[in-house]
C-alpha cells in the first residue's frame, strides 16, 4: 500500500496553493525518506493558447523556494505536441511559455527542435517492445511530476500517468500511443465552421462537400475532437472498434506502458493538483468549465496511488471520469498500486 499525501483546497487562490504544495513536497520528503537530486526538473504544462484552466506558474511559488533553499538546480520541462498550434515545435512552444508567466526558471522542451530527440526505452509489455521517451526526460534519474487533475476526451481523465505517458513521451511515442484511435465526422451535427480542418496538422480533414477525414493521414492525435464547438466529431470508428475489441491495442493500455518506460527505475515525486477540474484536457485551446469543485493537492511516490486518491476523490463530488481501467492495467504491469493510505495535512 503506498501513501498519499494531502491537503484540502476548497478555493484556487494562488498563495495558498503554493504554500500547500511546498508543505505537501516537505512532509513527502521527510517521511519518505526520499533523497534529493541535485538537478530537478518540474514536469508542467503550460497550458494550450486560449486555455485558461491550467494550473499556473505562480501556484509553483512554494516548490520553486524549496528547491532553491535546498541548493537544488531546476527547470520547466515539457515536451512538444502531435497536432498544430503554438506547442508543436521549440521556438513557438517557448513563447507560449513565457506568455503563460513561465518565466522564473529556464524552460526546456525536452524533445527538441520538433520532437526529434528521442531515446527507446525497453519495456516488453503488451503493447510496446520499447517506448520513444524525449530525450532530456529519459536522461532524469529524478523529476517532480507536477499534473493538473481533470478530465481528458480520449483517457478519460488525466493526472500523473497521463503526464508520464504522453507528457513524457517524445512525437514519435505520442503518434505510437495514439494509433488506432481514429475520429470521423457525424455530418448531422457538422456547421463547416473548419475549426476542426484548421486545427489539423497533415490536411486530413476536408469540409466542403460532405465532411470527411481521410484514416490514411490521420495520426489520431484527438486534436479535431478537442476543438469542435458543435460535438460533431466522435473518436470511435469501425476500425477503431475493431482494434480496440478485437485486437486489444487499447488507448488506455499504451499509456499506462509508457508511464512504466518513463518511471521504472526512477525516483520522481508527483503532486497532484484537483483545482479547476475540467472535462478536457489543457491541450484544448479554449476556455472550459469546471465539472467538479475545487478538491486540493495530493502528493505522493506512486503515480497509480495518486491518480487513483484523485479519482476517487472527484468520484466522492458526484463527477464520475471514465477511464478507470488504466489503473488497473498499470497496477497490473508494475507502475505501481491503487491500494493507497490518505495522510491529510493541515
Amino acid at each position: 500500500m503506498s501513501n498519499v499525501y494531502f491537503i484540502a483546497l476548497t478555493e484556487n487562490c494562488p498563495d495558498k496553493v503554493s504554500a500547500a504544495a511546498r508543505k505537501l513536497l516537505e512532509t513527502l520528503v521527510e517521511k519518505e525518506n526520499i533523497q534529493l537530486s541535485d538537478n530537478i526538473p518540474l514536469k508542467v504544462h503550460f497550458g494550450e493558447k486560449f486555455n485558461r484552466t491550467y494550473i499556473k506558474s505562480e501556484n509553483y511559488a512554494g516548490i520553486r523556494d524549496f528547491l532553491a533553499e535546498k541548493k537544488i538546480t531546476s527547470c520547466y520541462i515539457e515536451t512538444s505536441v502531435l497536432y498544430g498550434g503554438e506547442r508543436f515545435e521549440r521556438a513557438k512552444h517557448l513563447k507560449l511559455a513565457a506568455e503563460h508567466g513561465f518565466t522564473q526558471l529556464p524552460v526546456v522542451i525536452a524533445d527538441g527542435e520538433r520532437g526529434e530527440a528521442s531515446r527507446e526505452i525497453p519495456v516488453n509489455k503488451s503493447h510496446f517492445k520499447s517506448c520513444h521517451i524525449a530525450g532530456e526526460l529519459a536522461e532524469s534519474d529524478q523529476v517532480i511530476v507536477l499534473s493538473h487533475f481533470k478530465g481528458h476526451s480520449l483517457a478519460g481523465f488525466g493526472g500523473a500517468l497521463k503526464q508520464l505517458s504522453m507528457g513524457f513521451a517524445s512525437k514519435g511515442g505520442k503518434l505510437a500511443m495514439h494509433m488506432g484511435v481514429k475520429p470521423r465526422i457525424r455530418t448531422l451535427l457538422c456547421k463547416r465552421c473548419k475549426a476542426c480542418m484548421k486545427r489539423c496538422q497533415v490536411d486530413a480533414i476536408t469540409i466542403d462537400g460532405r465532411p470527411h477525414i481521410d484514416h490514411a493521414k490521420c495520426l489520431g492525435c484527438g486534436a479535431c475532437f478537442s476543438i469542435c464547438p458543435h460535438h460533431a466529431i466522435s473518436i470511435l470508428s469501425l476500425k477503431g472498434i475493431w482494434e480496440g475489441l478485437f485486437k486489444g491495442k487499447f488507448f488506455r493500455e499504451k499509456l499506462a506502458e509508457y508511464a512504466y518506460a518513463s518511471s521504472h527505475g526512477k525516483n520522481h515525486i508527483y503532486i497532484n493538483f484537483a483545482l479547476n477540474i475540467t472535462g478536457g484536457c489543457d491541450c484544448e485551446p479554449r476556455p472550459m468549465r469546471c465539472v467538479a469543485p475545487n478538491i486540493g493537492i495530493f502528493a505522493s511516490t506512486d503515480p497509480v496511488a495518486i491518480d487513483a486518491a484523485c479519482y476517487d476523490a472527484v468520484k466522492k463530488t458526484g463527477k464520475a471520469f471514465k477511464g478507470y481501467e488504466i489503473l488497473e492495467y498499470a497496477q497490473r504491469i508494475g507502475v505501481g498500486s491503487m491500494q493507497y493510505q490518505l495522510h491529510t495535512e493541515e
